[in-house]
């Protein structure tokens, strides 16, 4: 199990859905797996329940997604908040953290409306603050880090594939 973490719009769907198909594995994008479960978005979620009850979804979810040997796992930007879930993460698989900074994500997600954290005035000030709260536990969780930039989703895919390789995690292509 390879799982991706990494804060919002750090590419972690996008480039977990290439990764999966390079390596011909399964791919699970844990908020599309609650949004299946639940019936409705997770910005509904959010609204309906809040951040801390959308965790503890978020939590059941992943336990049961990082079980699976061989997948691709997308999580949600807030996943590694839960200790349970780092630990889970961890000890479960290998962890590649996305890492994009504030001025990346904003320029990125600066037109997104299906984003419920960041929905307000200052977009870019709380990507700011997410980073600064997110970053040490993503790298506590993270096997791997990939400074992602500006760089397109097969060099990603690739980046991540040759330090999978160096790792001896997959075979050399």
């Amino acid at each position: 199990m390879i799982a991706l973490v990494g804060l919002p719009g750090s590419g972690k769907s996008t480039v977990g859905r290439q990764l999966a198909r390079r390596l011909q594995v399964p791919f699970f994008d844990s908020d599309h797996v609650i949004e299946q479960r639940q019936g409705y978005s997770i910005k509904e979620a959010f609204l309906r329940y809040g951040e801390d009850r959308f965790r503890d979804l978020e939590e059941v979810v992943l336990d049961e997604l990082s079980q699976k040997p061989q997948a691709i796992i997308s999580t949600g930007g807030g996943a590694i908040l839960k200790a349970a879930t780092r630990q889970r993460l961890r000890e479960r698989g290998h962890v590649v953290y996305l890492n994009s900074t504030p001025e990346e994500l904003y320029r990125r997600l600066r037109h997104d409306t299906n984003r419920p954290l960041l929905q307000v005035a200052d977009p870019l000030s709380r990507l700011r603050d997410l980073y600064a709260v997110r970053d040490p536990l993503y790298r506590e969780v993270a096997h791997f880090v990939i400074e992602t930039g500006r760089p397109s989703v097969a060099s990603l895919v690739n980046m991540i594939l040759m330090q999978l390789e160096l790792a001896g995690l997959v075979p050399s292509a």
